[in-house]
């Protein structure tokens, strides 16, 4: 893997739930306690599935079996490699869809959402977006608001993610420039420079938005499905 590529992993999470008990097997105990806690079969099925995936993930990308590899949080939550700190990886799942996004010597964030209609759209656009973010997506047509929503949504969602500190940050200081969206235009106090935030979104198919956000120039960005992810390692 290159170390100025983002390889983003994508697929049907349904898909996977046939490796179910291989992916338990992989998890590390506090994995599996914190499964044990879902009394929703199909919510805790969700979280090993997606647990596991990452470790295959990362497996693949470190030559590593999946149940050595050692998982911790940061102080704000944020999942990081003990042993390989240097290989930064960020995950998100909506609907049925989970990607998984993994590159080396950066801070990286990806989210995902599926997306529809929603009355609320209008009071999250106003607690969540800055003035210039409103201004913008007020004038798009009632046709362009809901994607046009998500796309900023998940591009924030994707920022905050990269910093480690989570929504708790707010959205709204961590602003897109409406009029070149690859681009930020203001980020919150102790997260350095806006300009050294690149920003892309993620083609997955129709009614999904995906964006990437990394605190590095990124030269190629490849799409890897998760069907493709070589069994090897399966235990």
């Amino acid at each position: 893997m290159n170390t100025d590529t983002v390889e983003i992993w994508h697929g049907d999470i349904a898909a996977e739930y046939a490796h179910y008990q291989n992916y338990w097997r992989v998890l590390d105990a506090v994995e599996q306690a914190h499964a044990g806690k879902f009394n929703n079969d199909v919510l805790r099925r969700r979280y090993v599935v997606v647990r596991g995936r990452l470790r295959h993930v990362l497996a693949e990308t470190l030559n590593q079996p999946p149940d050595k590899i050692s998982i911790k949080k940061a102080e704000h939550g944020k999942p990081y490699l003990a042993d390989t700190p240097e290989l930064a990886f960020n995950l998100s799942h909506s609907a049925g869809t989970m990607v998984i996004a993994v590159g080396w010597n950066c801070r990286l964030g990806i989210d995902i959402e599926d997306y529809k209609p929603r009355s609320s759209l209008a009071a999250l656009a106003d607690k969540c977006f800055a003035k210039e973010e409103i201004t913008y997506w007020s004038r798009l047509s009632e046709a362009e608001k809901t994607a046009g929503f998500y796309r900023f949504w998940t591009r924030k969602e994707a920022f905050v993610k990269a910093t480690g500190r989570g929504i708790a940050l707010g959205l709204n200081h961590c602003v897109i420039n409406p009029e070149n969206q690859t681009e930020f235009l203001r980020v919150p106090a102790g997260c350095g420079q806006a300009s050294s935030w690149h920003l892309r979104d993620i083609a997955l198919g129709p009614g999904a938005c995906s964006a990437l956000v990394t605190d590095k120039a990124i030269a190629e960005v490849k799409l890897i499905e998760l069907a493709s992810l070589k069994t090897e390692y399966m235990v």
